[in-house]
């Protein structure tokens, strides 16, 4: 009994894939679009490291969007509109930051795979794991200002969407 109520309420979570897809689809580009301004502002790098660094943006918006609606969706179920728009801002900046972030660590980490030993081996461990942490790192103090101040404007647009449509 109970398990067919907790299935039913991730069920009832899920979005339509139109939703999804159309979402993606806008986060993605306006996560783009926020990283790629910033970028031209600071008169960053090449006109091609420019381009990367927009495609990741728009990527990892792209696949956390779905991910970060499920979870709002998930959360804010049958409860008030507050609790929604709260839930779609942290779900949605999670879901964002994770995916964006994963990205930016298979990128650094791909890079440095040159000079890392052998696959599967111990030492390749501990290179594979501190070169994703400071991947990381370096996404948290570098990257995530490229989300401001337009990925902050989404984000607060698309929280009160889903706040609206949650009613």
């Amino acid at each position: 009994m109970a398990r067919g109520r907790i299935r039913d309420h991730f069920r009832g979570a899920l979005p339509s894939a139109r939703i999804a897809l159309v979402g993606a689809l806008l986060w993605g580009l306006t996560m783009g679009a926020s990283a790629l301004v910033n970028l031209l502002l600071y008169d960053w790098e090449t006109p091609a490291k420019i381009r990367f660094v927009t495609l990741l943006y728009v990527a990892g918006g792209a696949a956390a969007f779905p991910v970060g609606l499920f979870l709002a969706r998930l959360v804010s179920r049958g409860r008030h509109w507050e609790v929604a728009l709260a839930a779609a801002f942290v779900a949605l900046l999670a879901a964002t930051l994770a995916f964006t972030g994963a990205l930016f660590a298979l990128q650094y980490r791909s890079y440095y795979a040159e000079w890392h030993a052998p696959a599967f081996t111990i030492r390749w461990a501990f290179e594979f794991v501190f070169t994703v942490l400071t991947a990381l790192y370096q996404f948290v103090v570098l990257g995530v200002r490229l989300y401001f101040p337009l990925g902050f404007i989404g984000l607060a647009g698309a929280s009160i969407w889903f706040a609206r449509q949650r009613r």
